[in-house]
């Protein structure tokens, strides 16, 4: 049997990453896929500060299982099943490409762009600059953030 391609969101907590949980929910609910999350607790700065970061590092990573929690229940909601969830320390941008480049069912990233005037959003930009793959590419869906989950069901 093949094995279900996966649609990976980033669990960071933002609106954008909730909009794109929502699409690739709903893509993987009507495809037959799964879903599967990444939080990153980037810890650059945290070593500083000496005991203090150990409690920085201690909430960001409380705040990354709350965003991860979040979205896998919203995700579990629309297709009936718990989605795949990883963690990660460091970089966004290494811990995405590391991810997968290990994970070799992972078959779409799924971003949702900010409507922001200041950009769509910093993984956005570094796709569009190219720089968000390492040994292994996949499709990259964005989900514009002006739209509504009236229209991204409908488009799912």
């Amino acid at each position: 049997m093949d094995t279900p391609r996966k649609f990976l969101v980033i669990a960071d907590g933002s609106e954008e990453a909730r909009k794109a949980a929502f699409f690739a929910a709903a893509r993987a609910h009507n495809t037959g896929g799964q879903v599967m999350l990444l939080a990153v607790v980037e810890t650059e700065g945290f070593e500083a500060w000496m005991g203090v970061g150990e409690a920085m590092r201690r909430e960001a990573e409380q705040n990354a299982e709350a965003h991860i929690e979040s979205l896998a229940e919203d995700v579990e909601s629309i297709t009936g099943v718990r989605p795949d969830v990883a963690m990660r320390n460091g970089p966004k941008e290494e811990a995405l490409r590391t991810l997968i480049d290990e994970n070799v069912e992972i078959a779409i990233l799924c971003l949702g762009a900010s409507n922001s005037t200041e950009g769509a959003g910093p993984l956005v930009s570094a796709l569009a600059r190219q720089r968000l793959f390492g040994k292994r590419a996949i499709p990259v869906t964005v989900v514009p953030g002006e739209l509504d989950q009236a229209t991204i069901e409908a488009l799912c």
